[in-house]
């Protein structure tokens, strides 16, 4: 069958490669003339025979709208463009009905594999009508892993269905990548855990946690045990962000692969405007020492800073602090002895004592009357 392939980055290079093994004729564009087959669309879509399958692997967004927008205009009635990028599912709806109303076909078909797809295959998640997902079938066929059809490839349903699929896949995706992430940071912390790499290892037969990611995360942890070098700094594209607009949109729960993404968030942050903001509360409200961030640098490098000379008033709020936490301790000893004679007086008279159902509250007040007492002192 023959293709036309837009874009021959790492994936579409990749996919051009299988296409060919598989004996397809596959004619490539590219920006890139060096990867290229062709040096324009236009050249392209001569070089194909109607009715054409064009692919169009190239970035989300602009990127794959200006493209599509051309193709309206250079493919004829019957054509079929297939997009193979990240595109957000609603730009589906418009390229779709753009292309329809030129009686060109449109799949949105969201692909997964990353740079291990030439060989093993390609995970296929495609939306659209049956008749143009049936018309590009040897393709489909060619990409995905072997075996089983339905292993490696799904008709989703509608256009939009396809990139929608492959939207949440990368949002539960982000939450296995921290699951395993927060694992191994537990594992490198603890000093009677020798061996991380081989922990990791040894779940990837036989456990219930055993996936590719984690066959990945061995790869990592064999080649750089301590990630020596390794920046935290992670960026996403944009798959999570909309999965989790989605489930606000839907009212779904999703606290997992929320926090993954905005933990990706707090990775690009070299200081955190949150957690500045919880460290001066804590001065406020408990006296609690606020670090410069030069102090702050020093602890993460493991050297502990010199005390900062505290304040007047500082020092003012810790006396009053700890006068308040005596008197409190006063109060909740005379609370306590009361409530030892009201049982003592219980037990004598054989009634049942009210003591366990009181001493909470009785301490709670004396430690408020006292602390206002103190207070108002000071």
């Amino acid at each position: 069958m023959q293709l036309g392939l837009i874009g021959l980055g790492k994936m579409g290079g990749n996919m051009r490669e299988r296409l060919r093994r598989a004996g397809h004729e596959v004619v490539g564009f590219d920006r890139n003339p060096d990867v290229a087959d062709v040096r324009t669309l236009p050249a392209l879509v001569k070089a194909l025979d109607a009715p054409r399958v064009v692919w169009v692997m190239v970035p989300a967004g602009d990127p794959t709208r200006e493209t599509v927008a051309k193709l309206a205009e250079l493919l004829e009635p019957g054509d079929l463009v297939i997009d193979g990028g990240n595109s957000r599912f609603t730009d589906d709806f418009e390229n779709a009905k753009l292309l329809g109303d030129k009686k060109i076909g449109y799949v949105d078909c969201g692909v997964s594999g990353g740079v291990w797809g030439l060989e093993n295959g390609y995970g296929l998640m495609c939306g659209g009508d049956k008749k143009w997902v049936a018309k590009a079938m040897p393709i489909f066929d060619a990409l995905r892993p072997e075996g089983p059809r339905d292993e490696g490839f799904v008709h989703a349903g509608k256009v939009g269905a396809g990139h929608y699929t492959k939207m949440v896949h990368n949002g539960i995706e982000y939450g296995l990548m921290a699951a395993y992430a927060e694992g191994y940071e537990l594992l490198e912390k603890k000093d009677i855990v020798t061996d991380v790499p081989g922990a990791f290892k040894a779940w990837s037969r036989g456990t219930v946690v055993r996936s590719w990611l984690l066959d990945l995360m061995v790869d990592a942890l064999e080649e750089n045990p301590h990630l020596d070098d390794v920046s935290d700094y992670t960026n996403d594209s944009g798959e999570g962000r909309w999965t989790v607009e989605e489930a606000i949109a839907l009212s779904v729960p999703m606290p997992v692969i929320s926090a993954s993404l905005f933990a990706r968030f707090a990775s690009r942050q070299s200081s955190s405007p949150t957690m500045q903001a919880v460290a001066a509360l804590r001065g406020q409200f408990g006296g609690h020492e606020v670090m410069t961030i030069a102090e702050g640098e020093k602890l993460r490098q493991g050297d502990v800073p010199p005390a900062p000379a505290k304040k007047a008033a500082a020092t003012k709020g810790a006396s009053r602090r700890s006068a308040t936490k005596q008197a409190s301790k006063r109060a909740s000893a005379t609370a306590s002895k009361a409530n030892v004679g009201a049982a003592k007086k219980a037990a004598a008279s054989g009634r049942a004592s009210s003591t366990t159902a009181t001493d909470m509250a009785d301490t709670a007040r004396g430690q408020k009357r006292a602390a206002k007492k103190t207070a108002t002192k000071a």
